[in-house]
């Protein structure tokens, strides 16, 4: 078993605090799983919270789960969704799809949660894009912890919420030893939002991320004290992908086109007649490619 610890880097997105573990150098994908935020905690008010503007994005699935506060999603399609722990949001771009996330409905309070992208596979990921919002998820018992099932299956427990490749996503909450089951086919990666866990002697605490490579079952894993973990899997994505700025595609010229479309039609392109400002397209003429497989 290959393990690794990695840690995050710092940005600010939409007015908030965030830790990005992936894509990293050296750990850019976890199976299908390409990109994983983790905003906040921060303490908030309806006039400093996070305000994500329109933006685009293709190819991809978002994955949005709350460990504290409020989100209202709205996106293209005429969807306005809030969000709330305990529920997850799960969007597909496919060939193109806008949304924008507002926490200012949000009393004032913490706010803390995760937002990931999974990139879709050839077969899909020019369909057309789609939303789902699921308010009840299945949970297990796994003695000292309990994982809420946000994609896949746990302990035979399998999530309502589409997958376009072999995947797994669990919040796992609790303290003390926990018998983890795991798919052997996948790889797998726990990451650390509260407290701290340790595989073997391999110890990794908040906004960390330990991988493991395929190959096994099962392991021991030792949460601390009140910690609180995602584990992240799948089946190694062997397609080669480009990601550049909210666009996951397989080469240049799609990026092209994909920025080309937002920018002719921005305000078309807005969720919702809210006064938002779209989000300022970056210069393409500066863009490193950041081209890889799952596997490298």
């Amino acid at each position: 078993m290959t393990l690794t610890v990695s840690g995050s880097r710092i940005t600010d997105v939409g007015g908030l605090p965030v830790h990005r573990a992936l894509h990293q150098r050296g750990r850019r994908t976890v199976g299908a799983w390409c990109f994983l935020d983790r905003f906040g905690p921060a303490d908030v008010t309806p006039q400093q919270t996070m305000k994500v503007g329109p933006h685009p994005h293709v190819g991809l699935h978002t994955v949005t789960w709350l460990l504290s506060g409020q989100v209202l999603h709205s996106d293209s399609l005429g969807n306005e969704q809030p969000i709330r722990p305990g529920q997850l949001n799960l969007m597909t771009a496919g060939q193109g799809i806008a949304h924008a996330e507002d926490g200012r409905g949000q009393p004032p309070g913490p706010m803390d949660g995760v937002q990931l992208w999974v990139a879709q596979p050839e077969a899909t990921r020019r369909d057309p894009p789609s939303f789902a919002h699921h308010a009840d998820l299945p949970v297990v018992d796994l003695g000292p912890a309990r994982a809420t099932v946000l994609l896949g299956a746990v302990g035979g427990a399998l999530s309502p919420a589409r997958t376009d490749s072999p995947l797994v996503g669990a919040d796992i909450a609790g303290s003390g030893r926990v018998d983890l089951p795991l798919e052997a086919s996948f790889e797998h990666a726990v990451a650390v939002l509260h407290g701290g866990a340790r595989l073997g002697d391999s110890v990794a605490g908040p906004n960390q991320l330990m991988y493991i490579s395929a190959g096994r079952d099962g392991v021991d894993l030792n949460l601390m004290e009140g910690s609180r973990v995602l584990l992240l899997g799948g089946r190694p994505f062997t397609e080669e992908i480009l990601m550049w700025w909210n666009f996951v595609a397989r080469d240049r010229s799609e990026m092209e086109q994909a920025y080309a479309e937002w920018g002719r039609q921005p305000r078309a392109s807005a969720p919702s007649p809210r006064p938002w400002t779209a989000l300022r397209r970056p210069d393409p003429s500066g863009c490193r490619e950041r081209r890889w497989t799952g596997t490298s």
